[in-house]
């Protein structure tokens, strides 16, 4: 009886733990570039370390994150979007979370910008 009580309790604080993953949820972003600012609702998810999610930006425009990681509080995934004068751009993303709030880097075309998240209030 002992031994499957604390299989029991294993298994809920084994559920619990991952259902609670600090990068789960919805996030509000922005970053400030040389090309302009960028402002998204974002919605990220966690399963052990692979991360996915998206960001919309508004007006359909939707960018999905790939190949995302999270190991611990920190976070890293790729972004790519069309480009207005034609191609793609791909913005290699990496960030740590505290709490309420994601800070990082982004870096594209050999430049790196600061950009932030936090859940929306």
């Amino acid at each position: 009886m002992r031994t499957a009580l604390i299989a029991l309790f294993l298994a809920c604080v084994v559920t619990v733990a991952r259902a609670q993953s600090p990068a789960d949820g919805a996030w509000t972003f922005s970053m400030s570039s040389p090309m302009g600012n960028v402002d998204a609702a974002v919605q990220l998810k966690a399963e052990g370390e692979t991360l996915t999610g998206s960001f919309d930006l508004g007006g359909g425009r939707v960018w999905k994150v790939q190949k995302g990681t999270l190991k611990g509080n920190d976070i890293a995934f790729v972004l790519e979007r069309d480009r207005p004068s034609g191609g793609s751009m791909t913005y290699d993303m990496k960030g740590t979370i505290k709490g309420d709030a994601i800070t990082g880097t982004a870096t594209a075309m050999d430049n790196s910008v600061a950009w932030s998240m936090a859940r929306p209030k």
